[in-house]
């Protein structure tokens, strides 16, 4: 039910923008009485499916002969670029944790030629699409408190599970990376990730270029937190180099060719 009511407000704020123009999030919270928070979390996911701009505070529309062709195009590029570079990182018999989202969630297909993969996640949605390879990794939940605004397992119990194993990789993505401070998150429940940094031996970030410099003010990892950054070839060189300085390794991945 928290699914669909979440799916008829983001229909609605698309329908908002192309009525008005420009919307602020304190509008758009106070329309569908619900907290800024979830609004934030809204138009993250509405952006990152092509279907509006986030301004600072707010969001415009995307004009409509864009949305669905060549800007939903060019994202799932990217994030099929950064897939299959992460996917690189990644051997067999390895124990990788793969947290929920809509970039991480790109890597699955890219996981059939690996043998003897064991997989934790936070998400049901990553959990159903392991269950669909045909070289079947061994699937681990981490159990805990259902968040409906992040759509994963939250919570004392999910952290206290993941600490009772370790793992080779982590595959993470972020709502922002602050090129001095790392990534960052609209989402208020960010203590889960760093526990699932603290039992993997190398940490793996996949994010857009266009991610990079967002203000947001949740810090989720720490650069000292993070091994890998996987990000497209939009990546400056000014913030490449800013990133590096903190011991990451970038790796840029050419999209669209």
């Amino acid at each position: 039910m928290a699914k669909r009511f979440t799916q008829v407000r983001r229909g609605g704020i698309v329908t908002l923008l192309g009525e008005k123009g420009e919307l602020s999030v304190d509008f758009l919270a106070q329309h569908f009485e619900t907290s800024e928070v979830t609004i934030r979390k809204d138009l993250a996911e509405l952006e990152a499916n092509g279907l509006l701009l986030r301004r600072h505070g707010g969001a415009i529309p995307i004009p409509t002969e864009m949305v669905g062709a060549t800007v939903h195009r060019d994202n799932n590029e990217r994030k099929q670029a950064l897939a299959a570079a992460a996917a690189e990182l990644i051997r067999d018999h390895n124990r990788i944790i793969i947290d929920s989202g809509t970039t991480t969630a790109a890597l699955l297909p890219l996981l059939q030629n690996k043998n003897g993969l064991v997989v934790m996640t936070n998400s049901l949605d990553v959990a159903n699409k392991l269950r669909e390879l045909e070289n079947e990794p061994t699937i681990l939940m981490t159990g805990g408190t259902w968040d409906a605004r992040s759509e994963s397992f939250q919570g004392q119990i999910a952290e206290q599970i993941l600490t009772a194993y370790d793992f080779d990789q982590l595959f993470i993505g972020a709502d922002g990376i602050d090129v001095q401070r790392g990534t960052t998150t609209y989402n208020e429940l960010y203590n889960l990730s760093r526990v699932m940094a603290d039992v993997a031996r190398e940490v793996v970030v996949m994010a857009e270029s266009g991610k990079i410099n967002r203000k947001i003010h949740n810090l989720e990892l720490p650069w000292s937190s993070v091994d890998v950054l996987v990000t497209d070839s939009d990546i400056t060189a000014h913030d490449r180099n800013s990133i590096e300085s903190h011991s990451v390794k970038v790796i840029s991945a050419p999209y669209g060719q």
